[in-house]
């Protein structure tokens, strides 16, 4: 994934941050790898610094929050919903936790909690600690003991830097704010619907990912 140049500046994560999610609709040739046409956007995949419609995830390894075991994303065998996030943020991460969360409750109370898989990544492995992430998930009313749910931590935090912004594109920096007494990050905000080949079907570049839209999309590439 190191053929695209990472966001930088602040004012690049604003930039991306900003835009809406990716629309309906298509232009282009198909895709065989993928269910979703392609969304309907003036860029192609190659242009943007993160994994995008019709390529395929980083072939990497995340540890779990206790590091008893690590997870090769490629092996997941279900439509996958991969977001990035810290716990201490309080704007943009917990609507990303609780729109995953919502497609949670969606997928339990609608039959298909085994065909999908959520995976929100830390980018603050520090802090974010197993305990820290348990009392996140009742905090958040995640139901993170289900096979559905895990969170993912890497190592430390050059770990976290080498997967995170180098591999998937995502970049997140370390802010000391002076009416807080610790620190904070700014960051991209971006949702990943990848099917079980490891393939991007959808990248939601919003800060408030539409459910609906999440629901309808996952639908179609886990009922193909």
């Amino acid at each position: 994934m190191r053929r695209r140049t990472v966001l930088k500046s602040t004012g690049a994560v604003g930039t991306i941050v900003g835009v809406s999610g990716c629309l309906g609709g298509s232009f282009g040739d198909s895709n065989p790898d993928v269910v979703l046409e392609e969304p309907d956007r003036e860029f192609e995949s190659s242009d943007v610094p993160y994994p995008a419609w019709g390529e395929q995830i980083p072939d990497v390894r995340v540890a779990t929050p206790t590091e008893s075991r690590e997870i090769r994303l490629r092996d997941i065998e279900t439509p996958t919903l991969l977001t990035f996030f810290y716990s201490h943020c309080q704007t943009v991460c917990p609507v990303l936790i609780s729109t995953q969360r919502n497609i949670q409750s969606h997928a339990q109370n609608n039959g298909y909690a085994d065909a999908v898989t959520l995976l929100p990544m830390t980018f603050d492995p520090a802090r974010d600690t197993a305990e820290r992430l348990g009392a996140y998930a009742d905090k958040m009313n995640v139901d993170a003991d289900s096979e559905s749910w895990q969170f993912l931590r890497p190592a430390s935090k050059q770990r976290a830097k080498a997967v995170i912004q180098d591999q998937f594109g995502v970049m997140f920096q370390r802010t000391e704010p002076e009416d807080m007494d610790m620190y904070m990050f700014t960051h991209t905000a971006l949702t990943l619907l990848v099917n079980a080949a490891g393939f991007v079907e959808r990248a939601y570049r919003s800060k408030s990912p539409d459910e609906e839209t999440i629901i309808a999309d996952l639908k179609a590439v886990r009922t193909a």
